[in-house]
Parts: C-alpha cells; sequence; structure tokens
C-alpha cells in the first residue's frame, strides 16, 4: 500500500472569517497541503462534501446558520461521507462545550491560535486513520485478538472501532455501558478491554473493579479512554487496576504503542 503524506490530502476549511481562514490556509500551505476548498456557513459546506468528499474536514465552532458540532453530527449520520475525519478548530476552553466533540471521534481539537506543530500532529493523526498500520506483535496474531469496547456514544464506539480495525483488529464486540460489558464477560472471553470512563448505570471505574474482582477474566489489559484533566481523578481510576489511560480524542499512534505495551506483556 502506498503510504499517503500531507500534500495527498483534501481539507474542507469551514471558518466564517476570511482573515481566519487566511492564517490556517498558511499553516496547511507549511505542511505541504494545497487541495483546499473553503467554505464560510454550514450550509455551504454540507453543499460542498455532497459534491465532493474531504479526506478531511477543518471546522470553526460558530457559524451564523449553525455550529461546527451540527455539521459534525451531519456528517456522522450521513452516508456515504459518515467517516470523514473531523477536526475543531476553536478558541473555546469549556469542557462541556468540547465533550461532544470528542465523544463524536474528532481526529483533534486544535485550540485558537494554534501553532504549526499542533497542526502538524493533528495532520499525522488524520493520515493515520485514514491509513492501515497493523501492529505486529510478539505473542499474538492482532487478527486473533478479542476485543471488548465499551463506550455509551455509538459515535465514539465506531471511531475506536475504526481505529483499532486500522490496527489489524478484527474481533471487536461492542458494549452500550458497563452493565451490558457486565453481561458480555460472563458469556465471552477476551484479550482486551477498551472502555469510556463517563457512563450512565455503571462507569469505567466500577466495570474496571467488576473485572479485576469479580470476573472470570480478572487479568485481561483494560484500557481506559478518559476526557478526564484532572491528575487526582486519574490516580483514582489507576487505582481501580486500569492498566493504561488514554485521552481523547482517540489518536491511532499512541494507541498504537499502548496496545503493542499492553498486549506484550
Amino acid at each position: 500500500m502506498t503510504e499517503l503524506s500531507p500534500a495527498d490530502l483534501s481539507i474542507l476549511l469551514v471558518e466564517p472569517s476570511a482573515v481566519q481562514r487566511k492564517v490556517i490556509i498558511k499553516h496547511l500551505e507549511k505542511e505541504a497541503i494545497t487541495q483546499i476548498t473553503q467554505a464560510e456557513d454550514i450550509q455551504s459546506a454540507r453543499a460542498s462534501i455532497m459534491q465532493h468528499i474531504p479526506d478531511l474536514v477543518i471546522s470553526s465552532l460558530h457559524f451564523p446558520d449553525g455550529t461546527g458540532l451540527e455539521l459534525l453530527h451531519h456528517i456522522r449520520h450521513s452516508e456515504p461521507y459518515s467517516d470523514v475525519p473531523f477536526m475543531l478548530v476553536s478558541s473555546e476552553w469549556r469542557k462541556e462545550q468540547l465533550e461532544e466533540f470528542k465523544q463524536a471521534g474528532v481526529v483533534a481539537i486544535l485550540p485558537k491560535p494554534f501553532d504549526s506543530a499542533h497542526l502538524g500532529t493533528a495532520i499525522n493523526s488524520t493520515l493515520d486513520l485514514l491509513s492501515a498500520d497493523e501492529l505486529n506483535l510478539e505473542l499474538f496474531d492482532v487478527h486473533d485478538i478479542r476485543v471488548l469496547v465499551v463506550d455509551d456514544s455509538r459515535l465514539a464506539r465506531n471511531h475506536i472501532k475504526r481505529v483499532l480495525s486500522n490496527l489489524g483488529v478484527q474481533r471487536i464486540t461492542e458494549a452500550e455501558d458497563g452493565e451490558q460489558a457486565k453481561t458480555i464477560l460472563n458469556e465471552k472471553m477476551f484479550d482486551l478491554v477498551v472502555t469510556d470512563f463517563n457512563m450512565p448505570n455503571l462507569d469505567g471505574r466500577e466495570l474496571t473493579e467488576f473485572i479485576r474482582q469479580n470476573s472470570q477474566q480478572s487479568h485481561i489489559p483494560v484500557l481506559m479512554v478518559s476526557s478526564e484533566a484532572n491528575e487526582t481523578h486519574l490516580a483514582n481510576i489507576e487505582q481501580a487496576g486500569v492498566n493504561a489511560i488514554c485521552d481523547k480524542p482517540f489518536e491511532p499512534q499512541m494507541v498504537k504503542q499502548i496496545l503493542f505495551n499492553l498486549l506484550n506483556q
């Protein structure tokens, strides 16, 4: 397979400010990206996607006719472009405003202003998401790895499954929350659990405690996906028996390294 480069990417840039579009385009050109279509509002963005499906949508948050979140939801629920990577560029800092973007599986959230290093990392994550890069393990065939993905957001599960599939994982089972995961774990054996932290009924910490204390799979590796940044909170999660914690967005290269370390132990 031919390896993708930034120059291969087709970008749809959705930003109401002409000045901001020029700034972002300048950063993109430094990454050798020149295939850039511009849109200034949600309506023109949707029309553009219908005419040509981009490799990546880079969007602001606020528009005269809607929000970037509305655009993201439109993309995620529309075939044939529901899995197009989405990058948010925003000066918004409030956690509750950004959480829905993280739950929907954005490839990156860049602050305004951002620098070339931030953009370069996000572009690399996009390339990883678009390219298959199988994980080579010493003890297992990655195709045989049985993974349980637990998240109450269908969009988040889809994003996690896509990342795992690109790494060569084929045997993936889904659970909508910790309670459903408990039932599945009592019925089937797994090699890895990837779970969200914030879930109704039974959260990721409680699920991990069940696995460690009350299941027949007490030694199974658990990868926790969390958007929590509080160090004390993360320490409490680790004490529950989590093997590794991955931040949202769920970045392919970081996940690849974490899985290599977990599954080669």
